[in-house]
């Protein structure tokens, strides 16, 4: 399902993942897209780059919908753990203009 995602300056098409599954696999061994994955209620949530092949940007949103953490992550190297919870990732295969605290809307 493809879900757009508003922000103060910019716009993001996303595919929702919502299964246990397509948040495990997430980008690894997928081409560049942007993917919105949805939890059943706010955690701290990890993140790593195994397998996937390309930068991403990561964006950690609570259940109010306002970005609480953003991280560049590389490839096959990085490992995201923010001290914050989350109840919503964006992952972006580019840098989105999105800025900390920024309310957004789907």
């Amino acid at each position: 399902m493809e879900v757009i995602i508003k922000g103060e300056q910019e716009t993001i098409s996303a595919q929702k993942r919502i299964s246990v599954l397509g948040k495990a696999l997430g980008l690894m061994f997928s081409p560049r897209k942007n993917l919105l994955f949805v939890f059943s209620q706010e955690q701290r949530i990890s993140l790593h780059m195994l397998f996937v092949f390309f930068p991403i940007w990561a964006l950690f949103v609570d259940e109010e919908k306002r970005v609480v953490h953003i991280q560049k992550l590389l490839p096959f190297l990085s490992l995201c753990y923010p001290k914050c919870k989350a109840k919503f990732i964006i992952e972006a295969y580019k840098k989105p203009n999105i800025k900390m605290n920024e309310k957004l809307r789907w």
